[in-house]
């Protein structure tokens, strides 16, 4: 692995970029398909790998989790009515249930990356199912409103230690040129997580769907026993030859590993001369770009209104005047195969356009819902108004699944040098679950105040995100090539991004 310039300050400012001279050396923002860096392959004799069959079952155990995280998601929208009624809550207690989650995603989140390099990925997972079965089963049981609330704190905290280590695993034992499309399931199964507990909790009680929700939870844990351990966190705690053991088990008992377990090899190595920068390091001038565009998305993509939407859509549509359980089954019909366009369209169309479309239709969704709500309050064109809600709401969902869920995420990973990822994943991952807990906390509330003036607010919020990703210095508009240059590292999965005048990464 050679390397012209690996140190930090040769790696500030990755947004300012014009003299590229091919495509097919580097391939940057809303560039080729799935491969993303593919010219590097040339240049270091990688070979791209085929899925064996433990790929496919190592992958699919992970994103049993995922799954999980979904679930969690979608519980309290289903579960509003029966919760409130059995345990005797107020809008106000309701609120605090519902929101609690997110508090301990950010509790999860903050210590993932330690629990998951100390006790490995495997052990990660199973740490935080363990969690999540806890905490499902205090809901189910729970007789009293503390009880319910801090089992809906142990699934947060083991919501937040998924969302990191799941998609970390998945991109560690992946080959190259399968990476992009593994790791989108990730995504994908959190989107089916949420709609299948709206289904589900359409026709089984708030107790019941708890149960369920174990149910992943245990797949998992049986599952991690019959799949190896991440390669290159073997390799970075200098097992190697565990870790040749379960590459090999990764591609197969006649691939020859060779090459991979080198740049695994020179990959650790190479971070081991890395100092990892701290969150402070962030807020220095060079990083300005980066950290606007990283923040900004995260705080636009909350403050939207999706965890109020998803956490609360039952109350949207009695509100409304719609049947709670026809409109949910309809945000199920919308919402998981927006999310696998999106996947589809991701590297095709490009990030911006993508987030441009997904944005604005975000911003129509929820002022349709607004404007129903006004007419509501109004007395004006009482039959439409129901249906002009639904489609609001079914408009909102497909467009931020298209887009706004899951690509703030991929800019994230792509505008930080290598050695400010780890500080930068953190505080962007705070700011996110931050932004999530004041939105689900406090949209009751808002409601209660103005239910159209909500929505009005969420759709301002939508406007200034198109506002914002259409001036983004990440897209040259006339020719639609990148402004932030990257590649991937051939097997490392490690992003490499560099700008004008500075010694480029060679891989």
């Amino acid at each position: 692995m050679g390397r012209e310039s690996i140190e930090e300050g040769k790696l500030s400012n990755p947004l300012l970029v014009k003299n590229i001279d091919s495509e097919s050396q580097v391939y940057g923002y809303g560039g080729r398909g799935e491969n993303s860096g593919a010219g590097n392959e040339q240049q270091s004799g990688t070979f791209s790998s085929s899925a064996t069959t433990m790929v496919v079952l190592s992958s699919l155990v992970a994103v049993s989790g995922s799954y999980v995280f979904g679930s969690a998601v979608g519980y309290s929208s289903p579960a509003r009515s029966g919760v409130m009624d059995d345990l005797g809550l107020t809008v106000a207690e309701y609120s605090v249930f519902g929101s609690i989650l997110t508090i301990g995603a950010m509790i999860g989140a903050v210590v993932s990356g330690r629990i998951a390099d100390y006790i490995g990925r495997r052990g990660a997972m199973a740490f935080s199912e363990i969690f999540c079965i806890l905490g499902w089963l205090a809901i189910a049981f729970s007789k009293v409103a503390w009880w319910a609330e801090l089992g809906r704190l142990l699934v947060g905290c083991g919501m937040g230690l998924l969302s990191y280590v799941v998609p970390i695993y998945i991109a560690e034992i992946t080959p190259k040129n399968l990476r992009g499309g593994f790791t989108t399931v990730h995504q994908f199964m959190i989107c089916c997580g949420v709609s299948l507990t709206y289904l589900i909790g359409a026709f089984l009680n708030w107790r019941a769907l708890a149960l369920i929700g174990t149910v992943p939870c245990v797949i998992q844990i049986l599952g991690l026993f019959f799949i190896p351990e991440s390669p290159r966190w073997l390799a970075k705690i200098g097992q190697e030859k565990k870790c040749e053991d379960a590459l090999q088990n990764l591609r197969g008992k006649n691939a020859d590993i060779s090459q991979e377990i080198s740049e695994i090899r020179d990959y650790t190595e190479t971070l081991k001369r890395l100092s990892e920068a701290s969150i402070l390091d962030l807020f220095q001038r060079r990083y300005a770009y980066s950290l606007i565009v990283g923040v900004g998305l995260m705080v636009l993509q909350q403050f939207g209104g999706v965890n109020g939407i998803a956490f609360y859509a039952s109350t949207i549509f009695i509100s409304a005047g719609f049947s709670d359980s026809i409109g949910t089954l309809a945000m199920v019909a919308v919402q998981i195969p927006m999310t696998g366009l999106g996947v589809i369209l991701m590297d095709k169309s490009g990030r911006r356009p993508l987030l441009l479309v997904s944005s604005t239709g975000t911003c129509l969704g929820c002022l349709l819902v607004g404007l129903s709500f006004l007419l509501q309050n109004l007395q004006q064109w009482k039959q439409v108004t129901p249906i002009l809600a639904l489609v609001g709401v079914l408009v909102f969902t497909g467009s931020f699944s298209l887009g706004m869920g899951g690509i703030p995420w991929v800019i994230m990973s792509e505008i930080f040098p290598i050695n400010m990822k780890g500080s930068a994943g953190s505080l962007v991952t705070l700011v996110s679950w931050l932004g999530s807990w004041i939105v689900s906390y406090a949209f009751n509330f808002l409601m209660d105040w103005n239910s159209a003036g909500t929505f009005f607010m969420f759709s301002c919020v939508s406007g200034v995100t198109i506002l914002f990703v259409a001036k983004l210095p990440v897209v040259d508009d006339q020719h639609l090539r990148p402004i932030v240059y990257f590649s991937f590292s051939c097997s490392t999965g490690v992003l490499l991004v560099w700008h004008e005048g500075e010694a480029s990464l060679n891989v």
